[in-house]
């Protein structure tokens, strides 16, 4: 069974510590199995890459590495967030700013 995430693909999320502390960003991709998440523009890193028929020259690149999803928090109305999960009237789990008490979409 896989585990439950305060975050997903496509939220906006604020890193909280380490070394892009304080970056906002969009999640692009979510690696389960190591608890890490690829955040659109923060932990960049330069990655040397060889001549490939793709890329004929070769080079530095500078790409997002991925970072830990302990270290990321929610961004909702602006504001970074604690996330938690209730039932709505529905029935349906959904997850809640902790701040406001809001649904997050």
């Amino acid at each position: 069974m896989q585990q439950k995430l305060h975050i997903k693909v496509g939220d906006t999320v604020k890193v909280i510590s380490g070394t892009s502390r304080n970056q906002e960003g969009k999640i692009l991709a979510i690696d389960r199995k190591k608890s890490r998440a690829i955040v659109e523009g923060v932990n960049i890193v330069k990655k040397h890459s060889k001549p490939s028929a793709q890329d004929p020259q070769g080079g530095i690149v500078e790409k997002e590495a991925s970072i830990h999803i302990s270290n990321l928090m929610v961004v909702h109305n602006g504001e970074a967030t604690r996330i938690g999960r209730k039932l709505n009237k529905e029935g349906k789990l959904v997850r809640y700013s902790k701040k406001s008490g809001e649904e997050i979409k």
